[in-house]
């Protein structure tokens, strides 16, 4: 049976990640932590984890990218799931909402709604989380933000779904393990690398990359954790690293770098947007 790691409360939407990519009979294992997810792999309490490194709307999740760079695991694939966030109250308590709980983050992806309905906004340290105390402590009143399966696993009645702002809300997941992914279909690699800090140097590694005519699909700079004012590029492109193109590129890239740190080449996400979605846009821009 595999076992796959998450940060959060049961329930969670990277529960709901993790579920989306490797089906129903999976064996999930919660955790408190980011950090926490690197120690199940690395101990052999988990197979793989699910790793939230990205949110179409919020942007990147900064610690994701640090954690990786520091740690000695593998991308095995990619996740993205979108988000389809739901109010949840005690069964029968449907019409009696003041108070709405949830993570900041939610709360703010749903403020309009919020707004709309007149609900006082309480932060909470967890989506899946405040389904679960609302759960074991009922409150008369009190209505959550999370996810469809977090109504699921605690027995709590959907109100309302899709209660979100913007409905084109996806995060995107690494899926982190040891070793490296198998080669299957559409490949996309991410990696790591620090260059020296002189006029054209950035320029001149990206070069390589577009003079092979490799598609960049990420590329974003983080502070160097350990040397203050420099800096290392998290950089995602189409194609497997064993490509004869995408290995020149790597073997040049080497060559104008301070470090590269490959952290995986792996099935690639479908990137299909739901019909919802995209009718949604398109009433946008009439």
């Amino acid at each position: 049976m595999t076992i796959v790691a998450f940060q959060g409360e049961h329930g969670a939407y990277s529960e709901e990640a993790l579920i989306q990519h490797f089906g129903e009979d999976v064996t999930t294992l919660p955790c408190h932590a980011f950090e926490h997810l690197f120690e199940a792999i690395e101990s052999g309490k988990a197979d793989f984890a699910v790793l939230p490194v990205e949110n179409s709307t919020a942007g990147s999740i900064n610690k994701s990218f640090d954690l990786l760079l520091e740690h000695d695991v593998k991308v095995h694939g990619e996740i993205l799931l979108r988000v389809r966030h739901c109010l949840l109250t005690m069964p029968g308590q449907g019409k009696t909402i003041r108070e709405v709980r949830s993570h900041p983050q939610a709360l703010a992806q749903c403020e309009a709604y919020l707004n709309r309905n007149h609900y006082t906004a309480v932060p909470w340290y967890d989506t899946a989380g405040s389904a679960k105390d609302l759960a074991a402590t009922p409150a008369e009143g009190v209505a959550v933000i999370a996810s469809k399966l977090s109504a699921k696993q605690y027995g709590l009645e959907i109100v309302e779904e899709g209660v979100e702002d913007l409905r084109h809300n996806y995060t995107r997941f690494f899926v982190i393990g040891t070793g490296d992914a198998e080669v299957q279909g559409p490949s996309k690699t991410s990696l790591v690398f620090a260059i020296p800090n002189t006029a054209g140097s950035l320029l001149q590694a990206l070069n390589e990359f577009a003079n092979r005519r490799i598609n960049l699909t990420k590329i974003e700079s983080r502070p160097r954790r350990n040397r203050p004012w420099q800096y290392v590029f998290y950089l995602d492109f189409d194609g497997h690293w064993q490509d004869p193109a995408a290995r020149e590129a790597l073997i040049q890239l080497l060559s104008r770098a301070a470090f590269v740190k490959l952290l995986g080449s792996y099935p690639a996400a479908a990137t299909t947007i739901t019909e919802e979605t995209t009718a949604q846009t398109e009433s946008l821009q009439i």
